[in-house]
């Protein structure tokens, strides 16, 4: 692993530090969590401390001293031959600093020790106050414990800042790792969806589709699902987070795919909508333009110095009028969208920013406005129309959901589309279907 990146981060975070008066961040690492009996989830670091760390490890705490000598120090398990019989390669704190460059290591079982040592006398404590309320109980007890040695002229932090929003704006515009970690888990995803197109027919079910793009996944290097995938044939794709994903797929239903993978901890999301018999029918046609036209006005109004609500506006106002066309809404065009009527029909964002989160870190308004885009932000652009059965709509419509979702990067022309390489024009995904 190249650990230089995340050494420059720290960096940045201490510079910041030190411009709002200095102090001492205190960011841990997930915990490992028990799924049942002695049996752990699968594993992953918490968002924040990899993007300043890198570090592999649960039982990981990173500590930032923001004073004229700005020291990152790590604190971690220690090496254990022993275990490592048992759960596999440890850094231990020797090896760990040298590795990815910290200051300083330490003993994780030397932490509570020494954090009220590093808290003593400095201006802040910068830390996600309200996160998780056994760290709060955690870092209020190394607060006392420096509280305790006033007399002997001791004094703890009288600010305490959420490193969380220095943080965000950090990880809103990506930098060049990111992105290429960005593009590979775009391309990775794209493949599966190209996989699991082909191999859907009616008579599979919905897990055996989800089994065809996970073992992409994974056969290309990815660790992990981005989130829970979401595999809804027919009537499933009106569920907006539908994940049971195991439905008999059906002769003349559409399959909706909303699936991404992660590459070292970056995601990718991803939705394509096509038809179970690799045909569309014209009532699903008809909705699959209207979406796919949205999405295209969307994704042109994504570019420097647009707002973030600037894609979002253009897709309702295709959409609306394709709802008009289509006799699923009534009234003038500013009409429907005045009212909000159209919201029957799609009911979401088009989009939210992409990165260590599938749903990514990072503020969407500055005051009463909506943030400006800029280049190297990552955001998704995802419209959809989702049709449920009822008496006002016609009867060819009913149970049509259709959501297509691309991963766009924003440049200072335009923005480039991440996952260009999944098909999503009909011509193209009925070809690949038929082969």
């Amino acid at each position: 692993m190249d650990t230089a990146p995340f050494r420059q981060r720290r960096l940045l975070l201490l510079e910041q530090m030190q411009k709002a008066g200095g102090g001492v961040a205190v960011i841990p690492t997930s915990p490992e969590r028990v799924r049942n009996r002695d049996t752990t989830f699968p594993y992953r670091a918490d968002s924040y401390f990899h993007y300043l760390t890198g570090f592999p490890e649960p039982e990981a705490i990173l500590v930032l001293i923001a004073d004229s000598a700005a020291q990152s120090l790590l604190f971690c398990r220690d090496k254990d031959v022993e275990k490592e019989i048992w759960d596999g390669f440890r850094y231990g704190p020797d090896d760990a600093k040298d590795a990815f460059g910290f200051d300083a290591a330490h003993s994780i079982r030397e932490f509570d020790t020494k954090l009220a040592e590093l808290l003593a006398d400095q201006p802040a404590l910068w830390y996600s106050l309200g996160h998780d309320a056994a760290w709060d109980t955690r870092i209020a007890t190394a607060l006392n414990a420096v509280r305790a040695q006033a007399r002997a002229g001791k004094r703890a932090p009288t600010i305490i800042h959420d490193v969380r929003a220095t943080l965000d704006e950090m990880r809103l515009v990506k930098g060049s790792h990111e992105i290429a970690l960005m593009r590979k888990a775009a391309q990775i995803a794209g493949a599966a969806h190209r996989r699991a197109m082909q191999f859907t027919a009616p008579g599979k079910y919905e897990h055996e589709v989800e089994a065809e793009f996970l073992h992409e996944f994974r056969r290309q290097g990815s660790q992990a699902p981005s989130y829970s995938p979401i595999v809804a044939g027919g009537a499933n794709a009106c569920v907006l987070h539908y994940v049971d994903n195991n439905r008999l797929l059906q002769d003349g239903d559409l399959l909706l795919i909303d699936a991404g993978c992660e590459v070292d901890g970056y995601a990718s999301d991803i939705t394509r909508t096509f038809p179970v018999n690799g045909k569309f029918g014209g009532p699903q046609a008809d909705i699959y333009e209207l979406v796919l036209g949205a999405q295209t006005a969307a994704i042109t109004a994504i570019k420097p110095s647009a707002s973030f609500l600037a894609p979002h506006d253009a897709a309702v106002r295709v959409l609306a009028q394709g709802l008009i066309d289509l006799k699923l809404l009534e009234g003038s065009l500013d009409g429907v969208i005045e009212t909000a009527s159209y919201k029957r029909f799609y009911m979401h964002r088009t989009g939210h920013w992409l990165g260590l989160d599938v749903h990514d870190a990072g503020e969407y308004r500055h005051g009463d406005d909506w943030r400006k885009l800029v280049p190297g932000m990552t955001l998704t652009v995802e419209p959809g129309c989702y049709i449920r059965p009822a008496e006002d709509v016609r009867e060819v419509f009913w149970n049509i959901g259709v959501r297509i979702e691309d991963d766009a990067l924003v440049t200072a022309e335009g923005c480039e589309i991440l996952t260009i390489e999944t098909p999503k024009k009909i011509a193209d995904i009925e070809a690949l279907m038929k082969k």
